[in-house]
């Protein structure tokens, strides 16, 4: 299983290189074809096949014609990241940001929702933020993790695409996923020392 889960970060890590360095009109139709993936399940489309299945490791593969824990993955995390990435010109605005995890990249999309003297639960996002942590399914995820990114989009806060990958394989290990949970949650709650005003006394 962990080794799955390193071939799995190599695997994703690779395929967002290889679209970034792509010169400008391949690459944004490269994006623009796995945006009209965004809501549909691994294998729904036959054009994106190769984005998700070629070079894919066989230890990846799933069998029987359903999509593996790491094909899930890595199809949500590439499909996802175009969905960000749109408006955002390469390389200056690249919207996969290693680092940047999901429960801290929605702290900073919260704290441009709050008003003075609000508090963290108190953002409008916490709400998709809590949906997304407790749905079961795949497709679930997918519907509230559209919903976040699209909102990142729109305030230019990134994500690390790697590690979300890895987040999405872990879901779905009943054993797990409530280590990944409690992750977001840490980090959403955990106020970066770049915006804690004590830290600059």
């Amino acid at each position: 299983m962990s080794n799955e889960h390193e071939l799995l970060r190599g695997f994703v890590a690779g395929r967002l290189r290889a679209l970034a360095a792509l010169p400008e009109h391949p690459r944004k139709a490269a994006l623009a074809n796995l945006r009209r993936g965004v809501d549909c399940a691994p294998g729904d489309l036959p054009e994106l096949w190769g984005a998700f299945l070629e070079t894919l490791p066989p230890e990846l593969e799933g069998k029987g014609g359903r999509p593996s824990k790491a094909e899930w993955a890595a199809y949500l995390a590439m499909t996802l990241y175009a969905l960000h990435q749109q408006g955002h010109d390469l390389p200056h605005e690249n919207m996969n940001r290693p680092g940047e995890g999901l429960g801290k990249a929605v702290r900073r999309l919260a704290n441009t929702q709050l008003r003075p003297k609000e508090g963290p639960e108190d953002a409008s996002v916490l709400r998709r933020f809590n949906a997304l942590a407790t749905a079961e399914a795949m497709p679930e995820r997918v519907h509230y993790l559209r919903g976040i990114v699209q909102l990142l989009r729109a305030e230019g806060v990134p994500l690390d695409y790697v590690r979300l990958a890895e987040d999405l394989y872990w879901l779905q290990v009943p054993a797990v996923a409530p280590r990944i949970r409690l992750q977001w949650g840490q980090d959403y709650y955990r106020l970066p020392k770049d915006e804690n005003p004590e830290e600059e006394n």
